[in-house]
């Protein structure tokens, strides 16, 4: 079972081939194809390889498969006795991504 992780977004993600991921949000519309170069760990089946920082000549490609909103988050502050509270909603943007194919150059 190949797997690669990757950095997107400033954040690191397990991909597999035929898994979808949500990731921080992306440009561009559902249907087109994305290539991440930014690849720190690769396995492909015989063993596991790391880059320093990344492995040069990787990539993982996807496919977008649509973009939406997280659920909504409240950001409550409140100071006992201070006649201060103030209440917030947050809904992060996301874009839903299938990994089709792992290449460790």
């Amino acid at each position: 079972m190949s797997y690669a992780i990757i950095r997107t977004g400033g954040k690191q993600f397990r991909a597999e081939p035929g898994k979808s991921l949500r990731i921080p949000s992306l440009l561009g519309d559902a249907g087109t194809s994305v290539e991440f170069n930014d690849v720190l760990i690769g396995n492909d089946g015989t063993g596991v390889r790391m880059g320093v920082p990344t492995l040069s000549g990787a990539k993982v490609t996807g496919e977008i498969v649509k973009h939406g909103l997280e659920d909504k988050i409240i950001v409550f502050k409140f100071k006992r006795r201070k006649n201060y509270a103030r209440k917030q909603g947050h809904r992060q943007k996301f874009t839903e991504v299938r990994i089709h194919e792992i290449t460790l150059g």
